[in-house]
């Protein structure tokens, strides 16, 4: 990975993207955006040593994010993520002595309940695949590239993967045949940090990925499971164009992404009586404080109800 202008000495730097990568497991586009961060702060600070950095060096750098750059909590949680991260490393490696980041108070991150689409929404989503085929065959003044059955039955599929096992984006492009169990039902997920997980496919899943299997030209077959027409496994990008697409035919918002389908399998789970630990391994949550924030959901929705239809509320 390359650097730039970061500061002294530079192979700690270096050292350490290399443990993300081959100790913790993290991506590339995670060891990225930690390095992003240390370069961004190297710019601001960059006279000075790793050594010599104390507790006000990162207080100061806390105040131009806020205040000049205007960045959110958010946004500098992130930051201040990657630069803690950054000095356990050094710390534990014998390069310093101390921590300066390990006493310093950082903004408050706004919580924000995952938005989630209802069962019907939902319904409607998944069907549209089904109805864009329909148009597409009556259409006969639709020009451009010929689209074939197979790849509306990968679509129907796809969607289906979502809401049924609750995957990530990046963990649905990278499944391949062979992780999908149909005598069983179950899938084998690749999740964060290379941490591997199995979750269930529910039989809607399972119909919807066989027709579509079923339907591929034998040419192009490949051992991942979800396929562009030359047969190469399917991007991020192409898969966040398809679901924009569907989205649209269903009625829905656009600016929706495929991750909301992840938040409506957990919400709708709790909702129908699913324990939060059995959500918390489908979901591949190391912690559970994080799905805990789907009860909350759960919680509002019960509360809404309440109000609107109880007599004494």
């Amino acid at each position: 990975m390359v650097m730039s202008q970061v500061l002294e000495p530079k192979s700690w730097v270096s050292a350490f993207l290399s443990y993300l990568e081959d100790e913790k497991g993290y991506s590339d586009k995670t060891a990225r955006n930690y390095l992003r961060a240390i370069e961004q702060f190297s710019h601001f600070m960059p006279d000075q040593s790793w050594r010599r950095l104390s507790h006000n060096s990162f207080k100061e750098y806390l105040y131009h994010l806020s205040r000049e750059a205007k960045l959110g909590p958010a946004s500098i949680r992130l930051h201040f993520s990657a630069l803690r991260s950054f000095y356990r490393y050094l710390v534990r490696s014998g390069r310093v002595e101390t921590n300066p980041l390990a006493e310093l108070s950082l903004p408050v991150k706004e919580k924000r309940l995952p938005r989630y689409l209802s069962e019907l929404q939902i319904e409607v989503l998944l069907s549209a695949p089904v109805y864009a085929w329909n148009q597409y065959r009556v259409d006969k003044s639709r020009r451009g590239k010929p689209v074939l059955e197979w790849q509306f039955l990968r679509d129907k599929a796809i969607l289906e993967f979502f809401y049924s096992t609750g995957v990530r984006i990046n963990e649905l492009v990278n499944i391949k045949d062979l992780d999908i169990d149909h005598r069983s039902g179950v899938l084998r997920v690749m999740g964060k940090g290379k941490k591997e997980r199995i979750t269930v496919l529910g039989e809607p899943a399972l119909r919807a990925y066989a027709n579509y299997r079923d339907q591929i030209p034998l040419p192009i077959q490949n051992e991942w499971a979800f396929l562009n027409p030359r047969g190469e496994a399917l991007s991020v990008r192409a898969v966040q164009q398809l679901f924009k697409k569907y989205l649209t035919m269903a009625g829905l918002d656009t600016e929706l992404s495929p991750h909301k389908l992840r938040h409506s399998f957990a919400t709708h789970l709790l909702d129908r009586g699913a324990d939060l630990r059995s959500v918390q391994e489908l979901l591949g949550h190391a912690n559970l404080s994080t799905t805990q924030i789907y009860t909350q959901v759960t919680a509002e929705r019960l509360r809404k109800s309440y109000d609107q239809a109880h007599p004494r509320a």
